[in-house]
């Protein structure tokens, strides 16, 4: 995708803040000197069995690209890929109403979308929010000596795989759900309130994937100690067994020589690599606010506040893991 935009004409309008330059989480659009919209888009095919928890998590995952700018979610747009001729319609209703449920938890509402037949069940959300343009968090701004704070555990793609399998009960996979429903809210509430550098939230290409794009856009370092890295429980044990999204090694393959691993265990690198769904916010923060950020975000019950390492100069490479 990076090679296809790079070939796209670029936006030359001043009003648009936040673009594709550094494949942030949103793109950001001034309205006036006090609004401006925060755009997202993202849908994918079901990542549990449950047709209702997985409309909670597809939901929870689109609004986090809002939070992660600092945002607040107003409206949503339901998108939807489903099989009716082999499918009852009763499945589609319960992902809706999960769905629902997260975006009435953000304080937002659905003003409709779009649906197609398609192969596979799809859905996510197209998520319009808002943001003062002086207080955009884009992933652009980390700053060498700023300490780095993760706000979920890691692991969900792993636990989602394994339960697919059955190699995890319902009881153990209970806490996965928990984390990929539970809203980046509160973390942008704490980022707001202290006032940091940059944030991201941590998807699809993994923790290590969306570090790279933070310390790319930023023009740093990005060093994480990965044994400070909060992961989910049993996550380890069962990359151990071979259970791993296909994503870590095509997230590694793009990162290239641009990761140095610095006698890290290699199956950590690999989980560290891993797809996430709904994850946290990765936090580039002072050091001397990232006592207060802690504080603030455990006010705000975030799964976690963990501090997973630093930002440097810039070297050869954007990302180390030790």
């Amino acid at each position: 995708m990076a090679q296809v935009l790079r070939n796209q004409p670029k936006p030359t309008d001043p009003n648009l803040l936040v673009g594709i330059d550094f494949f942030d989480d949103a793109g950001v659009y001034r309205i006036n000197d006090t609004t401006a919209l925060v755009l997202t888009v993202d849908f994918f095919p079901p990542l549990v069995d449950d047709p209702y928890q997985f409309g909670r998590v597809a939901a929870a995952n689109a609004l986090s690209d809002v939070y992660a700018m600092g945002g607040r979610p107003i409206a949503a747009l339901n998108l939807v890929g489903f099989p009716d001729q082999e499918l009852p319609a009763e499945i589609l209703g319960k992902i809706l109403r999960g769905g629902h449920e997260r975006v009435t938890a953000a304080g937002a509402v659905i003003a409709g979308g779009h649906s197609i037949r398609d192969q596979e069940v799809k859905y996510g959300m197209a998520v319009t929010g808002l943001v003062h343009p002086d207080r955009i968090v884009a992933n652009a701004g980390a700053r060498a000596g700023d300490v780095l704070v993760l706000t979920k555990p890691i692991g969900s793609g792993i636990l989602a795989s394994a339960a697919k399998v059955g190699e995890i009960s319902a009881a153990d996979f209970q806490e996965t759900i928990d984390i990929m429903t539970e809203l980046n809210a509160g973390a942008c509430t704490a980022m707001l309130e202290v006032g940091v550098h940059a944030a991201t939230d941590i998807t699809g290409f993994g923790l290590l994937g969306h570090a790279h794009e933070l310390a790319h856009g930023s023009g740093v370092t990005v060093e994480i100690d990965s044994g400070r890295v909060p992961l989910l429980a049993k996550a380890l044990e069962l990359a151990d067994g071979g259970i791993i999204t296909r994503a870590y090694a095509s997230n590694l393959e793009y990162l290239g020589d641009r990761l140095l691993a610095e006698g890290a265990d290699e199956l950590l690198v690999d989980v560290l690599a891993d797809a996430q769904t709904s994850g946290g916010l990765l936090i580039a923060v002072a050091p001397d606010r990232v006592d207060a950020l802690l504080a603030a975000l455990r006010r705000e019950r975030t799964p976690c506040a963990a501090v997973i390492g630093r930002v440097s100069g810039p070297s050869a490479h954007t990302i180390v893991v030790r």
